[in-house]
């Protein structure tokens, strides 16, 4: 059994320094791994991502994060990734990682994702030239995140992971303003998870949503921001393949 922890939206500043860490030093008696979904930070400078840094450095389990559009607000979303790297978190946007854990291996592929919609009522790649690129950023993010999953296939997983800042399903939406659902999320990154596999998807960003959603193919969908779930992290359970 591998127990996965995972929180988002945290949006952590100079004056929250602390407020984490001691739930997080617990993690070794009820979790293997840590996922963090994104925003991470309040408005993504550089002061904000050592606060983070500081309050997950030397956990004594792996930490895998992916950034949410406030970690890039301040457009330095490689000096925010550095820093957290810096502090031993594997930070991935369209890539995967293999953790070993509970004496098996996990894959986590990672994406920020995007917006868009969802299916019978998303936006389309037409029109002016912003909306076409609105829609192939989704898309990019979403053949990102299908790529890594599929990367995992030859590392003998025994559980994989899609680890997103925006939501792959409308589900994990609910509670939320249905006006800015497009901004949300997109079906594109579900439509990645099904198509490539995963036994969990796990994302932050909608506040008011949430926890419990399900892909159309069957994927289990858990939205964890912090403001959805209401503690420091919540704990996930995957069996062996």
């Amino acid at each position: 059994m591998i127990r996965v922890a995972a929180v988002g939206d945290i949006h952590m500043g100079p004056d929250s320094q602390g407020l984490l860490r001691p739930a997080f030093e617990t993690l070794p008696d009820c979790a293997d791994l840590l996922l963090l979904a994104g925003d991470l930070t309040r408005h993504g400078t550089p002061e904000e991502a050592r606060v983070v840094a500081r309050e997950v450095r030397d956990l004594p389990v792996p930490v895998v994060a992916v950034l949410g559009n406030h970690d890039h607000h301040d457009e330095q979303p490689e000096k925010v990734t550095a820093l957290l790297q810096e502090a031993g978190v594997t930070v991935l946007e369209g890539e995967a990682t293999v953790v070993e854990c509970a004496g098996m291996r996990v894959g986590v592929a990672g994406a920020k994702g995007f917006g868009g919609g969802f299916v019978g009522r998303s936006a389309g790649e037409f029109g002016e030239p912003v909306m076409k690129e609105f829609v192939r950023t989704t898309r990019r993010s979403a053949d990102s995140l299908h790529a890594a999953l599929k990367e995992l296939d030859a590392e003998g997983c025994a559980a994989r992971v899609a680890l997103t800042h925006f939501s792959p399903v409308a589900d994990t939406l609910a509670g939320e303003p249905p006006e800015i659902h497009p901004f949300l999320g997109s079906y594109l990154l579900a439509e990645a998870i099904d198509t490539a596999g995963a036994d969990l998807a796990v994302h932050g960003h909608a506040h008011l949503g949430t926890e419990h959603g399900m892909t159309a193919g069957g994927v289990r969908v858990r939205n964890v921001a912090q403001p959805v779930i209401r503690r420091a992290f919540n704990v996930y359970r995957l069996g062996a393949a």
